[in-house]
């Protein structure tokens, strides 16, 4: 603990000046594991590079390596800016990228962060319209937790965030929240399965088999609510945060699923399952989120101009 403590307070002191040329000898010791081989990847002389690493373990106040065997290890300390290192070098790699990739055949690129509850075939429409624009759009669609992508959008690292919830007011976080979809809820089932329960739905879901989304979701905590209200318990066979997989369950014939009404057709025609019921009752809102409250990029501005046009239901 000492040891990280020394380095946080040279951080603070001699961050202005630290000499990058160092520390990625450093980092290219570190990660070919010895100085004979980085030598070779920066074509320096040995001595060079070895006495780099010097130079960075003076201004530190500490080793950062020390031989293991014919190689070499790290300290604590050179763990640690050992990892600063990677995140720093990973940043100036991916400033380069993109600046190619704005420069090659000058080719707009949008890049969109879509919340994993958001079923795929929701997103697929909103991305869709790029496909058909006059100028070619670069698409880069990347998936996770709506926090973490909330904090990707907050360090512009993202251009829109699509989740099936506005985001929380108090939050540290400054965004927007455009409703771009709400629809209604179908459920579907495998053949047998439908032709079981479509009668006398909804009431038939009393003890029906249901695959449902995990109850972290919007969705499920609806869907919760609305079984309450109309008195009935469905027996819950799983309950999946890959909305993808649980539609292939209910494929198979594992139980009952939803999906928004507003893509219903496509899920019928892709799983080969046939509707159960409908209800208005249970909504599933989308919506899209960004750091500017007047948005300019014009890829976000065609994403959300033809997203009610595909999404409301």
């Amino acid at each position: 603990m000492r040891t990280i403590h020394r380095f946080i307070r040279w951080y603070n002191e001699s961050m202005k000046h630290l000499d990058y040329g160092q520390l990625q000898t450093f980092w290219t010791v570190a990660k070919e594991g010895g100085v004979t081989k980085a030598s070779r990847k920066l074509f320096l002389a040995q001595p060079t590079v070895s006495g780099q690493i010097r130079a960075l373990e003076r201004a530190v106040g500490q080793p950062l390596v020390r031989r293991s065997g014919r190689g070499i290890a790290l300290t604590e300390c050179g763990r640690h800016i050992y990892q600063y290192a990677e995140e720093i070098f990973a940043l100036g790699r991916e400033m380069i990228d993109g600046l190619r990739g704005a420069t090659r055949e000058n080719i707009p690129r949008v890049i969109v962060g879509i919340a994993d509850v958001v079923p795929k075939m929701i997103a697929a429409r909103l991305l869709k319209p790029l496909s058909r624009e006059s100028e070619r759009v670069q698409v880069i669609c990347r998936e996770g937790k709506p926090d973490d992508l909330l904090a990707d959008l907050a360090m512009h690292r993202l251009d829109l965030v699509v989740s099936d919830a506005p985001v929380p007011p108090g939050g540290t976080i400054r965004a927007y929240s455009r409703l771009i979809g709400d629809s209604g809820v179908t459920f579907l089932a495998a053949a047998t399965l439908a032709k079981r329960f479509r009668r006398n739905f909804p009431a038939s879901l009393d003890g029906a088999p249901l695959l449902l989304p995990t109850d972290n979701t919007v969705l499920r905590r609806a869907l919760d609510d609305w079984f309450a209200a109309i008195e009935i318990r469905p027996a819950i066979i799983g309950e999946f945060e890959d909305s993808a997989l649980l539609k292939f369950m209910g494929r198979d014939g594992a139980g009952l699923f939803t999906c928004p009404s507003s893509v219903e057709g496509d899920v019928r025609r892709l799983f080969d399952v046939q509707v159960v019921g409908r209800t208005d009752q249970v909504r599933e809102r989308f919506y899209a989120i960004s750091v500017e409250r007047r948005l300019r990029h014009p890829a976000v501005l065609t994403i959300l101009e033809q997203s009610q046009k595909t999404l409301m239901a």
